[in-house]
């Protein structure tokens, strides 16, 4: 790993590869949204998102994209890192509110590399990437290494979920508010839960979404209103995870309860952001991405209450390792450079934002930095291609578990979903399979477990992921 100091001379020695125009960047990642629910993946969505349907229609639509784990924390450090999280020293589950800074001090992330080619870079929303150096997190002091450090020029928003205390804003390394005040947290009804803890005397938690929207929105316009340099946002919503606390004016408007009203209120902010970019003149100039963390927390009682599949037909839920853990939506726009209403059906892995990134800025990634990204930009374009962009991809569950992905064929390297579904976990008797090997393209729904009966796939799946896991990358580093 460089030193900041050797980091900041490569970046400002890398070689351009090209001097594109280069646009705006705004990434809007929502928090635990499923690919069934929106009606640009699921017509049967009992949720009307017709700001979502309507950038799929300007832009490129990814049936088969993927978070690199099924979970909040490491998905993150994924986006902002192009590197796997289990390489990281978390190999399994999520921060917690006061938890310390988890991308290493020094390592390129997205916002680095675009600030080091002249990008004025926001954050604005959930980090839960940990503050601060300390155990435990001191909100009364300065917070450092904090957004600020890893390449933001601005930040505002909650150091977790909303469901973890302390509930705080933070501005660049400080507490708006220190927590000085504390709630005894909520449980009731379905999906209305956080937990007991500080908290800032003035936070509202159904006013936070809001709060946040307006600050994303303020940046938008203050960087527009400076011509001088092109802007990077990164925007994590709060929502829909829970608290699924939808404001009055979208409450009963869905079919699929408050998960379902609380997902129309983060369409509608999808839509103030797409109507600011066109408001400023920006939309033009603008790569605009919206996506999601992991599959949705919608569980069998849920599917019995309410006609409406948050993960369409795919198996499991967030937190698994199977599909619907970390098969998610994924809608992109650049005008005048991606063809509106596009479909790719590539393959892809939201650890590719980096070197996608640096594939529109003509940024040449050093050897040490995305280990696990790769170029998606023919996909965003709809060229046809070769053969796929990526070898492979690894998904990993909350729980650790690893499962391959190569074309068509899916090895898990376990039983059971290692995350939220039951059966958890399974141990395999004698004569089991040890793990499970999935078609696909025959089986989307992963029912017909082949481990058995395909044992040369298993080997050799096996053999891959054992190889991407030991190396420590796996895109080429030719």
């Amino acid at each position: 790993m460089l030193t900041r100091r050797e980091l900041l001379g490569a970046m400002a020695a890398a070689p351009l590869a090209a001097a594109p125009e280069r646009p705006n960047i705004v990434y809007i990642l929502a928090d635990d949204l499923g690919w069934g629910d929106l009606q640009c993946y699921n017509k049967d969505s009992r949720i009307a998102t017709p700001n979502a349907d309507k950038l799929a229609a300007q832009g490129v639509r990814f049936t088969d994209m993927h978070s690199p784990s099924s979970v909040c924390t490491p998905t993150r450090y994924g986006i902002l890192t192009g590197r796997y999280c289990w390489r990281s020293k978390l190999k399994q589950g999520v921060l917690v509110g006061d938890s310390p800074n988890l991308i290493e001090n020094g390592r390129l992330t997205v916002a680095s590399m675009l600030k080091s080619q002249g990008y004025a870079t926001g954050a604005v929303g959930k980090w839960h990437l940990g503050l601060g150096d300390r155990p435990k997190a001191d909100y009364t002091k300065p917070l450092s290494p904090c957004p600020n450090d890893h390449g933001f020029d601005y930040f505002f928003g909650i150091p977790a979920s909303l469901d973890f205390e302390p509930y705080v804003y933070v501005e660049n390394n400080r507490a708006v508010e220190p927590p000085t005040s504390s709630t005894p947290g909520r449980n009731e009804p379905r999906g209305v839960f956080w937990r007991g803890g500080g908290m800032a005397p003035s936070f509202d938690f159904e006013q936070c979404l809001p709060t946040l929207t307006g600050k994303a929105i303020s940046f938008i316009k203050d960087r527009a209103a400076n011509k001088t340099k092109p802007f990077f946002l990164y925007f994590p919503l709060t929502g829909p995870h829970t608290p699924w606390l939808p404001l009055k004016q979208w409450q009963g408007k869905s079919g699929a309860g408050i998960y379902g009203d609380f997902v129309m209120q983060v369409d509608d902010l999808l839509g103030q952001v797409m109507r600011t970019l066109d408001e400023t003149g920006t939309a033009k100039n603008t790569l605009l991405v919206f996506t999601s963390d992991n599959g949705a927390h919608w569980t069998p009682d849920d599917k019995a209450k309410f006609p409406h599949r948050a993960n369409a037909n795919w198996r499991g839920m967030k937190a698994d390792i199977h599909d619907a853990g970390h098969r998610i939506p994924f809608l992109a726009r650049w005008p005048g450079k991606v063809k509106p209403g596009t479909v790719s059906n590539e393959t892809g892995c939201l650890t590719d934002f980096m070197a996608t990134a640096a594939g529109v800025t003509g940024y040449e990634l050093p050897k040490d930095a995305g280990e696990d990204s790769f170029n998606l930009l023919p996909a965003y374009m709809g060229k046809k291609l070769a053969k796929p962009i990526r070898e492979a991809t690894i998904h990993h569950s909350s729980m650790g578990l690893f499962a391959i992905r190569q074309g068509n064929w899916k090895l898990v390297a376990g039983r059971g979903s290692w995350g939220f579904s039951d059966p958890k976990k399974i141990e395999p008797k004698p004569g089991e399979p040890a793990g499970e090997l999935y078609n696909l393209a025959k089986d989307p729904a992963e029912t017909e477990n082949l481990y058995l009966k395909e044992t040369a796939k298993v080997r050799e799946l096996s053999a891959l992921l054992e190889k991407y896991k030991s190396q420590g990358y796996s895109r080429p580093m030719a």
